[in-house]
């Protein structure tokens, strides 16, 4: 193995400090950020993940509460309890935990989510800002992505970035903000030919699957650096996307999972926690 694997804690560690200088700031003037995720169904990975997040948000000062529904919870219901939830003066972050159900994958859900307090920016509202570069808050997978590749010094303009995967969590916002860092960006989907060769051709790789081994050394080029931010469970085991062993033999940098990605994601959600809570008090 030559290439090197990313320290994503590292990473999130120096989010994790500015997110606490903010907060410090706020309380000096009787402000508590709040975090409040709803957890609809009993999805193992989704349980994780929220445990994970409200331990985090301890550690940086952020009031922390889970609301957990079942699963055959109907979109009337959950949307009542978003509104509910969001009427509260004192919340700064509101977050419906993903995936949901699927009765429940309705473009009503997330955008009854109010922008200002929309963490994980997966409004309208909030995706129509990125796309004009008028945003104040990124979405924090794709936002830990670019944390990372600024941490290696990494200079984006005139590469050439190839992201597998489309989805809306990461592909797609994922897509516009290295576009907006000036990148010349390739985009892969199931339905994509010549996913090998447009692989080959990156400078970086950016993934967002959720299955294994879907990157192998093959598809990488000498010296490319690769970001996976995908995540699946394979006999009770943690994977991302790529084939770390067989990457890491081509690629310069390479992120493994666990510890990689995934810490970063929770520090950037709690660092929109941190400027939600600030920009309410600018906003008066």
């Amino acid at each position: 193995m030559s290439g090197i694997l990313i320290d994503g804690k590292a990473v999130a560690e120096k989010i994790n400090l500015r997110t606490i200088e903010i907060v410090k700031k706020l309380k000096k003037k009787k402000i508590t950020p709040r975090l409040e995720v709803i957890l609809v169904g009993d999805d193992k990975p989704s349980q994780t993940y929220v445990s994970k997040k409200g331990d985090a948000a301890k550690k940086v000062g952020i009031d922390f509460q889970l609301h957990v529904m079942p699963g055959k919870t109907s979109m009337k219901t959950l949307i009542t309890k978003i509104n509910k939830i969001q009427s509260n003066k004192k919340l700064s972050g509101l977050i419906v935990q993903l995936p949901l159900p699927e009765h429940l994958y309705v473009p009503e859900v997330l955008n009854t989510i109010r922008p200002e307090i929309d963490v994980d920016c997966l409004t309208d509202a909030n995706i129509g800002r990125l796309v004009m570069k008028t945003n104040f808050l990124t979405p924090p997978t794709p936002a830990a992505a670019v944390a990372i590749l600024h941490d290696l010094k990494v200079e984006m303009s005139g590469k050439n970035i190839t992201i597998i995967g489309m989805g809306a969590l990461v592909g797609k916002p994922m897509a516009i903000m290295m576009i907006n860092e000036g990148a010349s960006v390739t985009t892969i989907n199931s339905r994509t030919k010549n996913t090998k060769e447009k692989c080959l051709n990156a400078d970086i790789i950016v993934t967002g699957v959720g299955h294994k081994d879907v990157l192998r050394g093959d598809m990488v080029k000498k010296g490319a650096i690769v970001i996976d931010t995908g995540v699946c469970f394979v006999d009770g085991k943690m994977y991302g996307d790529v084939n770390v062993a067989e990457v890491a033999k081509k690629a310069a940098y390479v992120t493994p999972t666990p510890g990689g990605v995934g810490p970063n994601t929770v520090a950037r959600l709690l660092y929109n926690t941190a400027l939600c809570a600030q920009k309410k008090i600018t906003k008066k």
